[in-house]
């Protein structure tokens, strides 16, 4: 059912990509002007699989038939982007918030704030009310505990620590310009040590880069696998192989990590006969049931409802010397910074 849904939802977006190439009108649902429809299409960041128990759990729920795309959020917002004039997807599910800042910026967003929001710290809230937060998680480093072993190292305690020639070649972490948890890295050095500097840390960092992916949960996969001595990844990125029984070693930098809250949003001028299922899939996100298969399905990211359980193994945010991140700010000084990482660090193409 999951290969149907990617390819049927792929066919979609490319149908729609030259229609609004050649200025057609916005496409309609297959019931025409119906303002209803039991269908439902996401962008989600979630890992594939991650993504597929929760839209599955939504499904059974509520009967809605839910397609979707996985990409990492830089890649959701250029999808946006290129399908302003013609989106293809309802709902974005899932990414760090700054990202979801700049396309409130650029206008790709709809302001939606579902039930029960009223019941979530506020400090994790947007004010402008624009993105509801679903999950927060914290940066942190993975090590392959077999290389240490091998290598008679220790596991990196400090962003000092990767810049150690014993690191060299050692080093995997994403793009910031096609990984949000790549852009929540460069903003939260920006943030701890200054711009200048965290460009400069971050030009001697590339010179240990074993790779830039595309995907910021890649780093650590790619660690569990012997792949790269150390990625850096969200922490719940990094909990779900080590849980798989992966050999890995996680770490937190004491001298200060920045964390992301995760959210979910309503794609603006969107299909208009999934609005209601839009609406009610982002109002299920937040609740209890919802936020309660982090804990079942293992996916290590710590709830924003309350009254979720939190998963077992998760650090959390109280227990870490966490940065005061200003996650707006971030968001929106993106196109400016991923300006400078590109022209003076490395640049895009050299995701992969």
């Amino acid at each position: 059912m999951k290969g149907k849904k990617l390819i049927l939802l792929s066919f979609v977006f490319l149908v729609g990509m030259l229609l609004t190439a050649c200025g057609s009108e916005k496409l309609t649902s297959s019931e025409g002007e119906s303002s209803k429809s039991n269908k439902l299409s996401i962008y989600t960041a979630f890992p594939e699989q991650e993504a597929v128990t929760y839209i599955q759990e939504f499904e059974k729920e509520t009967g809605i038939d839910v397609q979707f795309v996985r990409l990492s959020a830089g890649e959701t917002l250029a999808r946006l982007q290129a399908e302003k004039s013609n989106p293809q997807a309802s709902v974005w599910y899932g990414g760090p918030s700054d990202t979801f800042v700049d396309a409130v910026n650029e206008g790709l967003i709809e302001a939606y704030q579902p039930e029960g929001i009223d019941q979530l710290p506020e400090q994790f809230l947007d004010k402008e009310e624009h993105w509801t937060p679903i999950y927060v998680g914290a940066l942190g480093f993975a090590t392959n505990q077999d290389w240490l072993k091998k290598e008679g190292l220790e596991a990196p305690k400090s962003w000092s620590d990767l810049l150690k020639p014993e690191f060299a070649g050692e080093v995997t972490m994403a793009h910031p310009s096609s990984s949000g948890t790549a852009y929540s890295i460069y903003a939260t050095l920006v943030q701890l040590i200054g711009e200048d500097e965290a460009i400069d840390y971050l030009k001697k960092l590339d010179k240990n880069i074993r790779q830039y992916t595309k995907s910021g949960s890649a780093p650590a996969q790619q660690t569990g696998l012997g792949e790269t001595g150390v990625g850096i990844s969200f922490a719940h990125d990094i909990l779900a192989p080590k849980h798989e029984g992966y050999p890995i070693e996680l770490t937190f930098p004491e001298d200060g990590t920045g964390y992301e809250v995760g959210a979910v949003a309503l794609i603006k001028n969107a299909p208009a006969d999934q609005l209601e299922n839009a609406k009610k899939f982002i109002d299920w996100s937040i609740t209890k049931a919802a936020q309660d298969i982090y804990s079942e399905s293992e996916s290590f990211r710590l709830p924003i409802n309350p009254e979720a359980i939190t998963p077992e193994g998760a650090t959390k945010l109280t227990e870490l010397e966490i940065i005061d991140y200003d996650a707006v700010w971030a968001g929106e000084n993106r196109d400016r910074l991923l300006e400078r990482f590109n022209k003076e660090v490395r640049g895009q193409d050299a995701a992969e």
